[in-house]
């Protein structure tokens, strides 16, 4: 446990308590002097960029050409880059850590934190015209931004690499050279701050020309040479070449102080210290070669002999520290490790940490301690947790957090949920804070990002296994991990199968949900393996994933067979349509023709949208039936149907369609009777059917024409007497309807001739017919003719006792007597018996 819990590396700069941390010392090859070395680090304990400082002498080793290497903070070299391009003006870290480079025609380049080259683009024409001869990469709400100061003096800033440059407004008397510059950002808008002499210029967009300030010091100086806004953009420092340092608001209307730090020689770097506990910014640190100063906002100081040189990274809750032998960090101390651990503390959470030591060595005095923070024994306990979070040595971490499981133990009713979940976190911190992962986060730094971001950094890193061990710790996703991973070994294993079966084995895990494998067969698309590509989609059960892809890497066969496969008609029609789109219709008939559903619905879509290419496809299958039909269809349309039949005929004959041969000659035959017929009797007979055909002929009266056709065509018999019996009852050609009926027996029974004559109220007529139609149906033609007398003499004669109670109520019957008497007497005669 370290001595006196790191209480060693406190310092006061009145009224506050500051720590310095130490983190993992960085191992640095050793053909690596940061002295003669330019650094840009990332903040958030992200990678470092070197390359060598030109205004310094140095011998030259190697290639003549500028090389910048990347580091992560332990010193481990993640990648390199020789630098091809022009002059290298600045470097700067993007916030998902990207690193920036700006050279003097104003380019930008945009590389991983591999070396990897990402993106390029121009601040703009003025600007690489007249080149640049500083430049700095800042932050704001629209994403990482650049802003270049020209050889004229004009200064154009961009957001990020989508947006368009916007130029900043001119600088009052611009012959006067400007000393130092700082890019800030309000909201939505960045301006920039300029020192020039005693005075500072700010220019914000939109407006004409910079507005001065002037006089902010009150002790006598000559020009400012130094500017450094806080993290939060807050808060502004000014050092001047007299050693004098003015503190205060970003707007300048609030001084916070003004101090003399008593040193002539030029600072490397000043940088705010942000507080751990709020937003606010209460000290600036300023590197001098082999000295570090300390100034709050009071005007204390605190100063330490450091290394020779050192390069100052700010944070959201502190500066970094990094040099050739070390890397610290220095905070202002949270304000409940100053409680726990401060001397002669008296805050209950101090006791609480005594009585849980005191509990451990088995002494009585625990019960005391626990006695003089009983009544305060939650707030003890949430600051105890609240410490722990804020620490680095796992060792003081343990000796909080036992503390605090101690006294929650006395709590009724406590809820742990924040004890666990502190746990949690930092046995992930712990974790990133290690050399191999190299990622010294704090607590707050942690809460900031959010796991999902922690995440996404180490999978680009490449820690796969870590990854998905803190995905599974926090509970989080860890199905995208995977898949990175999957991309991973897409890249760069060269071996399809041994690839394949090692995404299989880690896909195949059921507490993995969401993993696609068409994501990871795309990537194996896009790096040309598309062998591999297709045996990782064999893997995907859903149809409507990895029929896409293999769309677009132009399997067609396999394509069409999964989305059959599938019975999902959308996504056959897809494919058909991209199909017909791509390939040659013969090679599509071939490859469709295997599958019937795919098949019948392409015949549906040519049917709607092209018939011929409809022709095509029967023609390739030799379908001589659909071929007909096909015909048939088209003769329908343009009406030449008598002109087609013979061939609509032969295709269906070639089919083995005997019965539609049979119909397509009879139809021929037809048509060619009722033209001939047509221009005999000068009537319309062209298109009809036999059934009219014959019934036109009848009311013309050239029945030995229509007997002719029935014989022909072999209309039923029955059908025959019917249309004559319709025909002869409509043109009242009684005589000969009942010649009809006398030839021979009628083949469709008697009851039709009856009901034509009472069709046109022929009574009379429709009486000679009654006494031949069936027994059963006399009575009811008898009563439909109004012939009630023959009616209830009917209904007699068949015993139909039902009848004649149905014709006791009928009206008429009632109307008449004699009727009435009848039928009362025949009712009565069937019942007696």
């Amino acid at each position: 446990m370290p001595i006196m819990y790191n209480t060693g590396e406190w310092f006061k700069v009145r009224p506050d308590y500051y720590r310095k941390v130490e983190l993992a010392t960085p191992d640095w090859p050793l053909d690596l002097d940061l002295e003669y070395m330019l650094v840009e680090a990332a903040p958030y304990g992200g990678p470092l960029a070197t390359t060598r400082d030109p205004t310094k002498l140095v011998p030259v080793k190697g290639n003549a050409r500028p090389m910048i290497r990347i580091f992560d903070t332990s010193g481990k070299e993640t990648g390199h880059l020789l630098w091809n391009h022009g002059k290298l003006i600045a470097m700067g870290w993007s916030d998902t850590e990207e690193l920036i480079c700006i050279q003097e025609n104003a380019t930008v380049f945009v590389f991983d934190m591999f070396g990897r080259e990402k993106e390029s683009y121009s601040i703009g024409d003025e600007a690489s015209v007249t080149k640049i001869v500083e430049a700095k990469v800042f932050q704001s709400s629209a994403g990482t931004g650049v802003a270049v100061m020209t050889t004229s003096g004009r200064i154009f800033l961009k957001q990020n690499s989508s947006k368009t440059e916007r130029k900043l407004p001119d600088i009052p008397n611009s012959s006067i050279n400007c000393s130092c510059w700082e890019i800030v950002t309000e909201g939505r808008n960045s301006y920039c701050l300029l020192g020039r002499d005693r005075e500072v210029i700010k220019l914000f967009p939109g407006e004409t020309v910079g507005t001065i300030t002037a006089n902010l010091f009150e002790k006598p100086h000559d020009r400012i040479i130094k500017i450094s806004v806080s993290y939060n953009h807050q808060h502004l420092a000014l050092y001047t070449n007299t050693g004098l340092l003015w503190l205060g608001s970003v707007d300048m209307r609030q001084k916070y102080c003004e101090f003399d730090t008593g040193r002539k020689d030029m600072p490397l770097q000043m940088e705010w210290i942000m507080n751990a506990d709020n937003s606010e910014a209460d000290a600036v640190v300023i590197s001098y070669p082999s000295y570090l100063l300390i100034v709050n906002r009071n005007a204390d100081r605190s100063d330490f002999p450091y290394d020779p040189v050192m390069f100052l990274v700010a944070e959201m809750d502190g500066v970094r520290i990094i040099t050739q032998n070390s890397h610290e960090m220095i905070q202002r101390l949270p304000k409940c490790v100053e409680n726990i651990f401060a001397v002669n503390s008296q805050e209950p959470a101090s006791y609480l940490f005594e009585a849980q030591k005191k509990f451990e060595e088995k002494s009585y005095k625990s019960d005391e301690y626990l006695s003089m923070c009983r009544e305060k024994l939650d707030l003890a306990v949430t600051e105890c947790i609240e410490a722990a979070s804020f620490e680095f040595c796992p060792e003081t971490q343990k000796s909080l957090l036992r503390t605090a499981n101690f006294g929650k133990g006395f709590i009724r009713g406590h809820n742990p949920d924040e004890y666990i979940r502190i746990m949690r976190i930092l046995r992930v911190l712990n974790t990133l804070r290690h050399e191999r992962i190299a990622m010294p986060l704090t607590f707050k730094q942690f809460s900031h990002l959010n796991p999902e971001v922690i995440l996404s950094r180490l999978v680009f890193r490449k820690h796969y296994a870590i990854a998905i061990q803190v995905a599974k710790h926090l509970n989080l996703p860890e199905s995208w991990i995977l898949e990175h991973w999957a991309y991973h070994k897409v890249i760069n294993d060269p071996n399809d199968v041994e690839v394949a079966r090692k995404i299989t084995e880690k896909f195949k895990n059921p507490s993995v949900e969401g993993i696609s494998f068409c994501n990871i067969a795309a990537k194996a698309h896009q790096a040309g393996r598309d062998d591999l590509a297709i045996k990782l989609l064999e893997l995907e059960p859903r149809a409507s994933l990895h029929v896409p892809l293999l769309l677009k890497m132009r399997k067609f066969d396999r394509a069409v067979g999964s989305a059959t496969q599938s019975g999902d008609t959308e996504l056959i029609t897809q494919v058909l349509l991209e199909m017909k789109m791509h390939m040659m219709l013969s090679n599509l008939h071939m490859t469709i023709r295997d599958h019937p559903l795919a098949l019948n619905m392409y015949k549906k879509i040519m049917r709607d949208s092209n018939r011929a290419g409809l022709y095509g496809i029967y023609n390739t299958e030799d379908d001589q039936k659909a071929i007909a039909e096909y015909h048939f269809e088209n003769a329908i349309e343009t009406e030449g149907l008598e002109s087609n039949l013979s061939m609509i005929g032969n295709a269906y004959a070639q089919g083995r369609c005997t019965l539609e041969a049979e119909l397509c000659a009879d139809t021929s035959r037809l048509l060619k009777l009722q033209k001939t017929l047509s221009t005999k009797y000068n009537v319309s007979l062209n298109g009809l059917s036999i059934h009219d055909t014959v019934l036109e002929l009848l009311q013309l009266g050239e029945l030995k024409e229509a007997e002719r056709i029935r014989n022909d065509f072999k209309v039923p018999e029955r059908r025959f007497w019917w249309l004559r019996v319709l025909i002869l009852s409509k043109q009242h050609k009684w005589e000969e309807l009942e010649k009809l009926a006398k030839t021979k027996k009628s083949p469709i029974g008697y009851d039709p001739f009856v009901e034509v004559c009472l069709q046109q109220n022929n009574a009379s007529e429709a009486r000679k017919y009654i006494p031949r139609c069936r027994d059963n149906r006399k009575g009811i033609w008898y009563l439909r003719a109004n012939l009630f007398n023959e009616a209830i003499d009917s209904a007699f004669e068949q015993r139909d006792v039902h009848s004649l109670y149905e014709l006791q109520k009928n009206q008429a019957i009632v109307d008449n007597g004699t009727l009435l008497g009848k039928v009362c007497n025949y009712i009565a005669a069937l019942e007696g018996k």
